[in-house]
């Protein structure tokens, strides 16, 4: 099988190219801790860093690179916040989608072979650094030289290479983490690998583990033949990864890691029930000792209405004259009757059952017969993206349907009065905070990270949006009602609710606290328990 070869050459890499072309061999292994080939950069040198506190961030996503929704905020916004605190290390795959404006800023640091599943895979490192955070990426075209990120019949096999691979990039980057923070089942696997074949290597002998699981839903199962054909464990590692008849990456990194967490702290109390867990609930059980939730935050640089080039108008809570002008802008835009007291509501997501859709379309006609417009922003199943589009040719005029443009999310958040989530479950949600942020009221079922960001109005002490707690049609109905009749009441006290909105905190800096106090917690081996 012809290897594949990154397209940036130097006399080092000449100098090994037959190697690299090599035939692989036939014979099935247990990886190798080091690849046997590596050729480094004759001209770069990768800084060690002077904080104390040295993290690799493994993630398959991160902005502004490669995103395809919360999980990469994530890894763009999270290590931004860290940087300043502790030298943190992003490793993501080298995807051909990634900007060319952005890759011609690279690095080449070296190249080699690693040992995968049955033979020997191509793997390329490059490095990028800005913000105090330094990036690496894994290049080989076979795996990640695609349309998308995701999708493909051989996930499974494109991110347990990845997951080697970020260890094995150890030998060209020369970095050794402290803490080996994985994210979701992408991962998982280079958790698995740290604490096995990897446990003994002076490069990550004292190197902890922290898995962070956005949505418990995707697990990464495969057959007992993916551990034999692709992951390559010795046999008595398969308990680790057997759960439920097949292979569990997710319940494999559970088991492995030192501490877990989930991106709220009501999903990681939720998750411990079989109503959330989707089948994993009794390994959580047993791994109960070591989750903790920790609320997601957001880039309050990027999602700022004052400086926000995006938008037809920037405004801050002081200005809110401008949130009018972006609404006139989208409905021009979208030939919607130029009106600022009509109430405008937005659901801006993936068209998915988990989204809470089904409740939106049970009610989309008494929605619609009020004075109200209506945008709803996502790509998803077929079946409910045809269904937004024939509602917008029967509301033609007050309501739209649009797949999603990242172009176009911001005007949107800046343009709407009301933003829904009537999720079924909700790890963390970013839409809230993000609306929030730009003086949309968020309407939201009480679960997950939603309940823990989105307080009722009708709290003591007062709230930040409009909550229901029971999964149906009438209770998210009601509080639509709530949120339309009280904008259109307006004055003072619409304009109380818009500020309450812009005033809570929803950037990293609590969350940044707690990221830190278990990274240190984790390097001192206080794992388990509160």
């Amino acid at each position: 099988m012809e290897q594949q070869k990154t397209k940036t050459q130097t006399p080092l890499l000449a100098r090994v190219e037959a190697a690299l072309l090599a035939p692989p061999p036939t014979k099935a292994a247990v990886p190798a801790p080091t690849p046997p080939v590596i050729a480094r950069s004759e001209t770069t040198k990768q800084p060690q860093g002077s904080k104390s506190l040295k993290i690799l961030f493994c993630i398959s996503e991160a902005q502004p690179f490669a995103a395809t929704g919360g999980l990469g905020e994530v890894g763009g916004s999270l290590p931004r916040a860290i940087g300043n605190l502790a030298d943190i290390r992003v490793i993501t795959p080298l995807y051909h989608t990634i900007p060319s404006e952005l890759r011609k800023k690279f690095t080449f640091l070296g190249c080699g072979e690693i040992d995968f599943a049955w033979r020997k895979e191509y793997m390329g490192v490059f490095s990028y650094k800005e913000n105090n955070v330094t990036y690496y990426f894994i290049d080989n075209e076979k795996y990640f030289k695609r349309d998308r990120l995701y999708g493909y019949e051989d996930d499974g096999e494109r991110f347990a290479f990845f997951s080697k691979a970020c260890l094995d990039s150890a030998q060209i980057t020369g970095f050794r983490p402290d803490i080996l923070h994985a994210h979701d089942w992408h991962t998982a696997l280079s958790i698995v690998y740290l604490k096995t074949v990897y446990g003994e290597v002076k490069d990550f002998a004292k190197t902890r583990a922290l898995f962070t699981l956005h949505n418990i839903n995707y697990q990464g199962k495969y057959s007992y033949d993916f551990m034999n054909a692709v992951i390559c464990l010795d046999y008595k590692y398969r308990s680790l990864l057997e759960y439920d008849g097949r292979i569990n990456l997710v319940k494999g990194a559970i088991e492995c890691c030192d501490m877990f967490n989930t991106v709220s702290p009501t999903y990681a109390e939720e998750i411990k029930t079989p109503e959330f867990a989707v089948g994993l609930e009794n390994c959580i059980e047993n791994n109960a000792n070591k989750l903790v939730g920790i609320l997601n935050g957001i880039d309050y640089k990027y999602y700022n209405p004052k400086t926000d080039k995006e938008l037809f108008s920037q405004y801050d809570k002081k200005s809110l004259g401008g949130k009018t002008i972006n609404k006139r802008g989208v409905q021009k835009l979208f030939q919607m009757q130029v009106d600022n007291a009509i109430p405008m509501l937005l659901y801006n997501g993936r068209l998915a059952e988990q989204k809470g859709i089904d409740l939106i379309k049970g009610s989309i006609d008494a929605i619609m017969q009020q004075r109200i417009q209506m945008i709803v922003m996502g790509n998803g199943e077929n079946r409910y993206e045809s269904f937004f589009d024939y509602i917008e040719t029967k509301y033609q005029g007050k309501f739209k349907a649009l797949r999603y443009s990242n172009n176009l999310s911001k005007k949107l958040y800046a343009a709407a009065d009301l933003v829904l989530m009537p999720s079924g479950f909700e790890p963390c949600g970013l839409c809230q905070m993000i609306a929030s942020r730009y003086g949309t009221v968020p309407i939201v079922r009480e679960t997950g990270g939603l309940r823990d960001s989105v307080r009722d109005f009708g709290c003591e002490g007062g709230g930040n949006g409009y909550t229901f707690r029971d999964y149906n049609t009438h209770d998210m109905l009601y509080s639509v009602q709530r949120g339309i009749t009280d904008f259109n009441q307006g004055g003072k006290q619409w304009q109380d609710k818009v500020t309450a909105c812009m005033n809570k905190d929803f950037s990293w800096k609590s969350a940044i606290n707690d990221y830190l106090a278990l990274y240190k917690r984790i390097k001192k081996g206080q794992t388990g328990g509160k």
